[in-house]
C-alpha cells in the first residue's frame, strides 16, 4: 500500500446527511491493523442513526457488521487475534480491554474502558484516524478490537449475517436456555427474528411460531418456514396465543421479542408465555412509548422470567459463522439488496420506510 494512500468513507454528518469523505490510511503499529471492507451488513440501528432517532451529536462513519480482509497488521496484534495479513475476518461491534472484571467474565459489552461509548460504527470521525466504521473502503482496527476468522468460501454478503445470526443464537437459544422439545414463540419476522427461529430449532425446539403484523410482514412470514418455523401468525388477523394453543395445546416455554417500534408486542409476549416461562426482550420499543396492554401483575401471577438482551458475544458469533458455513438454512437466498458507498443513503431511507418500495430482509453495503 503506497504511502499517503486514502480511503473513501460515508460520513453521517447529521440526520439524513451522508457525505463521502476521504481519509488518509493510518500507519499501523505493533498493536493495531487495517481491514479492507468487503461488505458491511445494515440493521435497524443503521437506519435509526440515519433518520436521527439515534444520533450522538457528532459526525461518524456508520457500520458495525464488517467483513473484510486484513491488509496490514502489527506483530502483537496478529498474535493477540490469531490472524495475519490476507486473512478474512468479521469485526465485532464492541471492543474489550480484556482486563476489567466485566471483560474477564465474558461481559465485554460492559467493558470498563470502552462499553457502549466505543462501539464500531458510532465513534466520532474527529478521533484519529476517522475510519471507525464499515461504511468505508477500509476500517481501522484498534488494539482492543475483537475479530473472528471467516471461511474463504463464504461470500462476504452472507458472512455479514454473523451479527444478526449471532444475535439470534444468543437471544433464541443461549440466554433463555432453549432445550429439546421447547415451544418457542418469536415475535417479529425480520432478519433477527428469522435468525432466532433457526437458532431455536438448532437448539432442539419442538415447535416454533413466528409472528408478524399485516401486509408489510407477509413476505417475511412466508420465508419463516425455511428458517425453522412450524407456524406463522399475522397478529393483525389472528390472536397468536389462541393460534399457538390450537397447535400445541399450550403456551410458549420461551418467547423471544425482537420487534422494533412495536410497543404492544411486549404485552403479546407476556400473554404468549406459559406460567413459569421465559420472555427475552431484545427489540427496542422507542423511548417513552410504554407498553399498551401490559399488566405487570401478569408477570407475578405467571412467575415469568423476563430477560433483557443487548448485543451478542464471541461464542454466539462463532456458532453463527459455523451455521452459515453448514448451509442448513437458506441464508444465501434471503431477499437481499446490496448498495455501493454512494447508494447506501437511499437503501437506509428505504429500510426506514421513507421511500417507496419494499424494504429488503437483508441490506448490505459493498464498498
Amino acid at each position: 500500500m503506497s504511502q499517503g494512500a486514502v480511503a473513501r468513507a460515508q460520513v453521517l454528518e447529521a440526520p439524513r446527511r451522508l457525505v463521502t469523505r476521504e481519509y488518509r490510511l493510518p500507519s499501523i503499529g505493533e498493536d493495531d491493523a487495517l481491514v479492507r471492507v468487503e461488505a458491511c451488513g445494515l440493521c435497524g440501528t443503521d437506519h435509526e442513526q440515519y433518520t436521527g432517532e439515534i444520533f450522538g451529536g457528532f459526525a461518524f462513519v456508520p457500520g458495525h457488521e464488517t467483513v473484510g480482509t486484513i491488509t496490514s497488521i502489527g506483530a502483537r496484534a496478529a498474535q493477540r487475534w490469531g490472524v495475519c495479513a490476507g486473512d478474512r475476518v468479521a469485526v465485532e461491534v464492541f471492543q474489550s480491554c480484556r482486563q476489567c472484571p466485566n471483560c474477564r467474565g465474558g461481559e465485554y459489552r460492559r467493558c470498563a474502558r470502552h462499553g457502549l461509548a466505543d462501539m464500531y460504527g458510532f465513534i466520532p470521525v474527529d478521533r484519529e484516524p476517522g475510519l471507525w466504521g464499515g461504511y468505508a473502503e477500509y476500517q481501522y482496527l484498534a488494539p482492543d478490537s475483537l475479530l473472528l476468522p471467516v471461511a474463504g468460501d463464504l461470500s462476504p454478503e452472507v458472512a455479514t449475517l454473523f451479527n444478526p445470526l449471532g444475535a439470534g443464537i444468543r437471544w433464541g437459544a443461549t440466554l433463555p436456555g432453549t432445550k429439546p422439545g421447547d415451544v418457542v414463540a418469536v415475535l417479529g419476522p425480520g432478519i433477527r427474528g428469522l435468525c432466532a427461529s433457526a437458532a431455536a430449532k438448532e437448539a432442539g425446539a419442538g415447535f416454533v411460531m413466528v409472528t408478524g403484523l399485516g401486509p408489510r410482514d407477509a413476505d417475511r412470514l412466508a420465508l419463516a418456514g425455511a428458517f425453522g418455523a412450524d407456524l406463522v401468525v399475522d397478529v393483525a388477523a389472528d390472536d397468536p396465543a389462541a393460534a399457538l394453543m390450537a397447535q400445541t395445546g399450550g403456551l410458549a416455554d420461551i418467547v423471544i421479542d425482537v420487534t422494533a417500534k412495536a410497543p404492544a408486542a411486549f404485552a403479546q409476549a407476556i400473554a404468549l408465555a406459559r406460567p413459569g416461562g421465559t420472555v427475552v426482550v431484545a427489540g427496542t420499543r422507542g423511548f417513552g412509548t410504554g407498553a399498551p396492554g401490559f399488566s405487570p401483575d401478569t408477570v407475578v401471577f405467571k412467575e415469568l422470567r423476563v430477560l433483557g438482551a443487548l448485543g451478542v458475544d464471541t461464542t454466539a458469533y462463532r456458532a453463527a459463522l459455523d451455521l452459515l458455513v453448514s448451509g442448513r438454512y437458506p441464508f444465501e437466498s434471503l431477499p437481499r439488496r446490496c448498495a455501493r458507498l454512494e447508494e447506501v443513503g437511499e437503501l437506509l431511507a428505504t429500510m426506514a420506510g421513507e421511500r417507496d418500495g419494499v424494504s429488503p430482509v437483508h441490506g448490505v453495503l459493498t464498498p
